[in-house]
């Protein structure tokens, strides 16, 4: 395996993410998971939630501004997807819902998400351009490759933010410290001539 290999399977794990959780959801509470997502990312999930009779679960997908990207109610099992439009914090919430009447029992939750390449259909995309294997693997290659193009601009670009960051706050540092300095000297030069007059005043000093 040469190193162009070794470098792609590396940033392969980086971009292609798969992640599964299981937690249980008490009665009338609610869970929320949050992840920061770059712009034009596909993300899929799938969701199972243990059955409890006279309790409901749903799920709600939204960003920081509050904007609902997917939504459903009384949920048990299922999928949904969403494409991020900008680089953005998002959060899942899984919402209990149990009568007033009815004493609740916690419910257990699954839920495994995808991201980037790994949550693209690729056997349905070759059914339906009737791509053989070796084709379907080269296309799922060539999206691979643009999401580390995407990601490697992503880092520069915030490593270009971070670095004018970095310079201004420098530069606000150095102004305020010559100003801090000058403030000091004047005060120094006016504590000396104030001693002076009064001195001469009290004829302490000619």
């Amino acid at each position: 395996m040469d190193f162009t290999a070794i470098l792609l399977a590396a940033f392969a794990v980086l971009i292609v993410n798969v992640e599964g959780i299981m937690w249980k959801l008490h009665p009338n509470t609610h869970k929320c998971l949050k992840e920061e997502l770059q712009s034009n990312v596909l993300v899929t999930g799938d969701y199972e939630v243990q059955d409890a009779p006279g309790q409901k679960v749903d799920y709600i997908v939204k960003d920081s501004k509050g904007h609902i990207l997917s939504q459903k109610d009384d949920i048990s099992k299922g999928k949904f997807s969403f494409v991020t439009e900008n680089y953005d914090t998002f959060e899942i919430c899984f919402i209990s819902r149990v009568p007033p009447q009815q004493r609740g029992i916690a419910q257990e939750v699954s839920l495994v998400t995808k991201r980037g390449v790994e949550a693209k259909n690729y056997e349905g995309l070759g059914e339906a351009r009737k791509l053989k294997p070796l084709e379907l693997e080269l296309k799922r290659l060539e999206d691979l490759s643009d999401a580390i193009v995407q990601d490697f601009s992503q880092m520069r670009k915030r490593e270009e933010e971070m670095r004018d960051t970095n310079e201004s706050t420098n530069s606000r540092v150095l102004y305020f410290s010559i100003f801090s300095m000058c403030c000091l000297l004047g005060l120094a030069t006016w504590q000396v001539l104030y001693l002076r007059r009064f001195f001469k005043a009290k004829k302490l000093i000619e």
